[in-house]
């Protein structure tokens, strides 16, 4: 009777652990080998870990992202496979639907992956600092700060009053660990490598730095809709600059004003700033934006011609003249398309 009930007890005993053994299984098998619970095919996502994050601080991130279902398992999983401090920082794209061994794993040795951020022509520094934010989450006044910083500039042989100018339109791949300085250093290199082979032997030919060539630039940046009129714009400068001639040249007082390329009026003309060419000779001090490859050229070739004027004629185009009167005439007709005679009188009656 005895060895009959000793026999229950044991049979029941192996019963029990091999209920404990099979339901651990299933626990492992579902907290550690299967993947958070999807809808649909497994993709891609993208998660930015900080440098310096703690492993609570990737737990609230994937769990945020939807990668993990168990932020505290997640730590405690980690830890136990011994790679709690090998987890990598930076932009990362790892795929929904992963175990925690599988996500863990990727985490421990994935390299981070560079985001696109676009610029395009034209932009300024606060333009540039506004869609970092926007895009990366960076600090868009500490990205300001760095722009405008004279050590960086020294650093960099940047002679100019900021980076305006000299952080290359284009696209480029950021981890999201960059610091500000780091992104800034990267845009001026490939300006360095934009700049036509042939820039020094111009510079000294026309008799201009760097930072003037940049500066002119700038401005037929703005002022240029149409290719094809790039250079002949470019030429206007060039000519007036020989003549000893006020540039008044429109974007330059939009800079000074915070405004950027805009419709200006004789009012804005009277704005006390090194930028308004209608009251300082020469160039502005620095660039008013930052030129692409196309006006740096045609500031470095103007086209060979007699003008020193030009008004828009509302299409994007402009009429070039050579007389103040031809000028005269030109912004009559426009003022006629625009139909608006009591309109007061527009920046650009000079050029």
């Amino acid at each position: 009777m005895k060895n009959r009930a000793w026999r229950m007890i044991t049979s029941l005993t192996i019963l029990l652990v091999v209920l404990v053994v099979l339901a651990g299984l299933e626990l492992w098998s579902r907290l550690f080998l299967e993947g958070a619970s999807i809808q649909g095919a497994r993709r891609e996502v993208t998660v930015k870990i900080p440098q310096g994050a703690t492993l609570d601080d990737i737990s609230g991130i994937l769990y945020s992202a939807g990668l993990i279902e168990h932020p505290r398992l997640f730590g405690v999983t980690a830890h136990f496979l011994g790679v709690d401090t090998k987890l990598q920082a930076g932009t990362i794209r790892l795929a929904l639907g992963q175990s925690l061994v599988e996500l863990i794993q990727a985490l421990s040795t994935a390299k981070a992956v560079g985001l696109p951020v676009t610029f395009r022509e034209g932009l300024t520094i606060p333009q540039y600092a506004e869609i970092l934010k926007r895009e990366m989450g960076i600090d868009s006044a500490a990205f300001m700060q760095t722009a405008y910083d004279s050590r960086l500039l020294l650093k960099l042989v940047v002679d100019a009053p900021s980076f305006e100018g000299y952080l290359f339109p284009d696209t480029y791949f950021f981890t999201g660990t960059e610091t500000p300085e780091q992104m800034i250093e990267r845009m001026v290199a490939n300006f360095r490598v934009q700049l036509p082979p042939e820039t020094n032997e111009r510079l000294l030919a026309m008799g201009l730095s760097l930072n003037e060539l940049i500066a002119l630039s700038s401005i037929v940046e703005w002022e240029c809709q149409i290719p094809s009129e790039a250079k002949v714009i470019s030429s206007v400068y060039h000519n007036r600059l020989k003549k000893g001639m006020l540039l008044q040249a429109d974007p330059t007082v939009g800079y000074a004003l915070g405004k950027g390329p805009s419709r200006l009026y004789l009012s804005d003309l009277r704005v006390d700033s090194p930028y308004n060419t209608y009251k300082y000779p020469g160039l502005p001090p620095g660039a008013i934006n930052n030129p692409g490859r196309r006006s740096i050229e045609a500031a470095l070739h103007p086209a060979t011609t007699p003008y020193l004027f030009f008004v828009a004629q509302g299409n994007g185009m402009h009429a070039f003249t050579s007389t103040f009167e031809e000028h005269l005439q030109a912004k009559q007709k426009l003022d006629e398309l625009r139909r608006a005679p009591t309109m007061e009188a527009e920046a650009g009656t000079q050029g």
